[in-house]
């Protein structure tokens, strides 16, 4: 039922509305959706990263999320149901987060991405608290932006610890 929701147009505004939800249809993947999202949301990440900057990437992620949570309550009230696995804005909002703290070097995209699924398939503590009881397009966000705030922790503690191991310190040069 809902994979239809996100196959079906009434307007061009709404052709574009699920294609930003959808994160340009990738949610609509048969296998893994959230996965192949977060893996959408890479490139894009690693070129704001590089050619602008990561406090504008974790500044275009809260932006996404804002929209994002609109059009979400917004399809919410006309039955769509909560939280679809189609919807992987929320990975790409998530992930920028984690990029945006951990860095866009290759070993930051890979580091990010794998601590990022980690935390959003698992759902730690307060990260499983929000999935479960808050509803809304902030319920189907707030998660993915948890997610990835640990996730760049996580990350930057790895990172550190890695740099006092001298023999380790190669693997940050990728």
């Amino acid at each position: 039922m809902q994979h239809s929701f996100f196959r079906t147009f009434i307007d061009f505004k709404d052709f574009c509305k699920k294609g930003f939800l959808t994160l340009f249809f990738s949610g609509l993947s048969p296998k893994a959706p959230g996965t192949i999202g977060t893996l959408v949301a890479l490139p894009f990440a690693w070129a704001i990263g590089y050619y602008i900057a990561s406090s504008t990437l974790l500044l275009l992620a809260l932006l996404i999320s804002v929209i994002a949570i609109q059009i979400i309550n917004d399809y919410e009230k006309q039955g769509m149901a909560h939280d679809c696995s189609e919807i992987v804005i929320d990975e790409l909002a998530g992930v920028w987060i984690s990029v945006s703290m951990i860095g866009y070097s290759f070993f930051g995209l890979v580091l990010s991405f794998v601590l990022f699924r980690l935390f959003d398939i698992w759902k730690p503590s307060i990260i499983g608290r929000v999935d479960k009881e808050v509803k809304g397009g902030l319920g189907v966000m707030g998660d993915d932006l948890l997610a990835g705030f640990f996730a760049g922790l996580l990350g930057l503690m790895i990172i550190g610890v890695i740099q006092k191991v001298d023999s380790l310190a190669f693997i940050l040069e990728f």
